[in-house]
């Protein structure tokens, strides 16, 4: 092998690297999805019935160990953390949310830490950058996410140095109380 194609070699494997690393805040790949999918609800609007709490609480749970994948938004290929969201939320509520954990951010209302609700949505900085990841409030200070490369969906603790850390704020889609 030549000193150049070594060096293209490496450079292109250090490429897919850093990709894999990525989190789920970046822009998603463009991925096959069903026909006609609902648009997504306009920013900052309220838009999930609170009567639909268990069922988003029960398709989050349904989704324990389904493999991560960077742009992933279905379970049989895999899921990121904003996909999940989607996935859940279009599922049990039947309400379009976009690929990105920011833009979800947006679109739901902040509620303190200390009043979160099953359902609720949690958000950390994990890049750097605001609200660069999400996951499902399921109460007792737990919440499910899809953590990241490699990784399965999984149930982890507020209180987790790691998250501890870097949580941004507790927010809900869900009608005020």
């Amino acid at each position: 092998m030549t000193g150049k194609s070594v060096h293209t070699k490496l450079k292109s494997s250090l490429l897919m690297a850093a990709i894999l690393l990525a989190a789920c805040g970046t822009a998603p790949q463009k991925t096959a999805r069903p026909a006609r999918p609902p648009a997504p609800t306009p920013i900052g609007q309220i838009v999930v019935d609170s009567t639909q709490r268990q069922e988003v609480l029960m398709y989050a749970l349904g989704l324990l160990d389904v493999g991560y994948q960077f742009g992933g938004n279905n379970p049989e290929a895999g899921l990121d953390c904003s996909g999940m969201v989607s996935f859940i939320y279009r599922n049990a509520a039947g309400v379009a949310l976009p690929h990105n954990a920011a833009q979800i951010a947006q679109m739901a209302r902040p509620v303190e830490r200390n009043v979160l609700q099953a359902g609720d949505l949690v958000f950390f900085n994990t890049l750097g950058r605001s609200f660069s990841h999400v996951g499902v409030y399921i109460g007792d200070g737990k919440f499910i996410h899809a953590p990241s490369s490699g990784g399965k969906i999984r149930v982890d603790s507020l209180d987790k140095a790691y998250f501890a850390q870097r949580f941004e704020g507790g927010r809900s889609l869900f009608a005020a109380r």
